[in-house]
Order: C-alpha cells, then sequence, then structure tokens
C-alpha cells in the first residue's frame, strides 16, 4: 500500500474511532459538538465567583453542590467578542483531563443545542490552516443536515499550563 493510500486508511480508522454522540452547542453563529461522554450536566447560568489574577476568559467558580467548579468562557478563549448573557446562556459542566487526573470544568456557551448520533463517514478531519494556527483540539468537521460542526476534544482546549492554573481552582 502506497504512503497516501495508508494515511488515507489511518484517516477514515481515526474518523471512525470518533463516531458517536455529542451534544452540540452555539458560539455566535458556529455550531460545535462535544462528546456526550464528557459532559456531566447543563446548567444555567448562576453566580460565578470572579477568581483575581487569572485571564479575561477564567470567569471564575461556581459551587456546584458543594463542589468548587472553575468556569470557562468558551467565547473568550477562542478569541470571539464578548456577549451578554441571555436567558438560553448555559454551562456545560465538563470532565476534562488533567495533570492529576479528570477535573469537573464549566464552559459558558450561547446555547444548547441537541444530542446528535454523529456517524464516522460524516466526520471529515481537519482542514490545515497553515503552521500558525494551532488547531489540535479539533476532533474533526461533522457535516451534519447541510451544515458543517466543529467537534471539539475537551481535552486539548486548555494547555496544560492552563489546566494546571484550573486545577488548583477546583476542590
Amino acid at each position: 500500500m502506497g504512503e497516501a493510500a495508508l494515511r488515507m486508511s489511518e484517516q477514515v480508522q481515526t474518523m471512525h474511532e470518533r463516531e458517536g454522540k455529542y451534544l452540540t452547542f452555539t458560539l455566535g453563529k458556529e455550531e460545535y459538538g462535544l462528546e456526550i461522554l464528557k459532559v456531566r450536566e447543563i446548567i444555567g447560568m448562576m453566580e460565578i465567583t470572579g477568581v483575581p489574577q487569572t485571564p479575561e476568559y477564567v470567569k471564575g467558580v461556581i459551587n456546584l453542590r458543594g463542589r468548587v467548579i472553575p468556569v470557562i468562557d468558551l467565547r473568550l478563549k477562542f478569541g470571539l467578542s464578548a456577549a451578554d448573557y441571555t436567558e438560553r446562556t448555559c454551562i456545560i459542566v465538563a470532565e476534562v483531563k488533567g495533570e492529576s487526573g479528570a477535573i469537573q470544568m464549566g464552559i459558558v456557551v450561547d446555547s444548547v443545542s441537541e444530542v446528535l448520533n454523529i456517524m464516522g463517514e460524516d466526520i471529515e478531519p481537519t482542514p490545515t490552516f497553515g503552521t500558525s494556527l494551532n488547531t489540535q483540539y479539533i476532533l474533526g468537521m461533522a457535516k451534519v443536515k447541510g451544515r458543517v460542526k466543529i467537534l471539539l476534544d475537551i481535552d486539548k482546549v486548555m494547555t496544560s499550563e492552563e489546566m494546571q492554573g484550573l486545577e488548583i481552582m477546583s476542590v
């Protein structure tokens, strides 16, 4: 088998490994998907306690049934403009791999859409945008009902240094 055919075979295998159920949500006009197995719960906006000396996208922490959970605003993390929170804004509580194991992290999104079962053949590899753009946090691009949804690898959205900062905040 030629090198190109072998690479294509590996990509097809990888896309089939990524098929499954995804919670879809919006940020601005874009639609994203997060592996449902990473989602612990979805909650409405609640009071977030700010933590000094943190990056702008770290909104602070919430007390969720006695657990302190760090919260990030995904819009700001992705470099989008800030938006006012509405009745549709919510926090997805996801389990994310950190240096010291899994931690729960809140992710502020504009709105949650639906849970979709995405097949491997509907997932395209992440396009290359040149070497200057970091796209390692994108699992792939899903084609669903004529639209494209960006599938996120939530474990890679935050760098290891950023995760260490969040781990300190979670109790």
